[in-house]
């Protein structure tokens, strides 16, 4: 065991993650209090080399905990829970499975601009609740032909892109700068809104996209328009959302994500214009065991162990 590369288990992973963590490394758990974190960082931090983390926040007093720190592979595409800036400037490498999970939340988007265009999620309550009887449903829109502003071209962006394009949507995108595609880029935000009836946000959450969602947006996007967000909570302040919802500014909301989830506001839980998924964009058991096996590769390759055998 001495001989094993030690690291941080900061996640709640699978157990298979986990078994063929425990069969490589020397893994160290992540004690959840304060007070025993100080302990243990005065204890065992010199000798851990990797981290597996998801959600745990890693500061720069984390870091500088973990003085012969090499890499942080991350369970989760997002990295917003880490000091990317701090990290780098130490040498540490940093990975996350966005590559992995870009289809199955490429999936959950498109399934959430057909929610709302269609009123699938507002038919079965209507079929349920005995109204049909008493009249027709209204018609919905069709993704053919509509415009589709995606905000965020990464592994995600560019997954459902493809998606929508096959079923004939007309695609534009913006983001820090062009890509070597065929779709429309929009330098600014404002344009991509005025050009889209869908805007999907599939952007990592950053300072830069902090918030980036507001008001300006909502009323460029306007009263026709729908936002599907499937990228994180933060990208979107809520408070312009439900007062879009209250005023009439936008046709309809699709969510998966939520600034203090799983806390989501009575406004938003209350519209049927709304459609409300639980953070489940990579939500399938294929997937996340994908994302596991991809964190447990990142780590081998790294310390120059052999790939596992799957």
């Amino acid at each position: 065991m001495s001989n094993r590369v030690s690291i941080l288990k900061a996640a709640i992973l699978p157990e298979k993650t986990t078994a063929e963590l425990t069969a490589r490394f020397h893994v160290h758990e992540l004690p959840q209090d304060a007070s025993s974190r100080d302990e243990f960082f005065h204890a065992f931090g010199p000798e851990i080399r990797g981290i597996a983390v998801r959600k745990t926040y890693i500061d720069r007093a984390f870091i500088d905990g973990l003085p012969r720190l090499e890499i942080i592979a991350s369970y989760s595409a997002g990295l917003e829970n880490v000091d990317v800036a701090y990290a780098q400037s130490r040498g540490i490498r940093i990975t996350n499975t966005s590559h992995i999970l870009a289809e199955e939340v490429a999936n959950l988007g498109l399934g959430l601009v057909l929610s709302l265009t269609r009123g699938i999620v507002a038919g079965h309550a209507f079929v349920q609740t005995g109204r049909w009887e008493r009249g027709s449903f209204p018609l919905g829109r069709s993704v053919r032909g509509m415009r589709v502003g995606i905000v965020g071209l990464g592994h995600i962006g560019a997954a459902l892109a493809l998606r929508l394009e096959m079923l004939g949507a007309r695609i534009a995108y913006t983001g820090p700068r062009p890509k070597d595609v065929d779709y429309t880029f929009h330098a600014d935000i404002l344009s991509l809104a005025r050009w889209s009836e869908v805007l999907v946000l599939t952007c990592p959450l950053t300072p830069e996209t902090r918030g980036l969602i507001g008001r300006e947006v909502i009323e460029c996007l306007g009263p026709q328009g729908y936002l599907v967000n499937i990228a994180r909570g933060g990208v979107a302040d809520e408070r312009v959302l439900i007062e879009a919802l209250a005023s009439n500014s936008i046709a309809g909301l699709a969510l998966d994500v939520f600034q203090g989830e799983p806390h989501v506001p009575e406004a938003l839980r209350a519209d049927p214009r709304v459609v409300l998924t639980p953070h489940i964009g990579s939500g399938t058991v294929e997937t996340r065991l994908r994302m596991g096996d991809a964190v447990v590769d990142a780590l081998s390759a790294h310390f120059g162990l052999p790939p596992v055998e799957r």
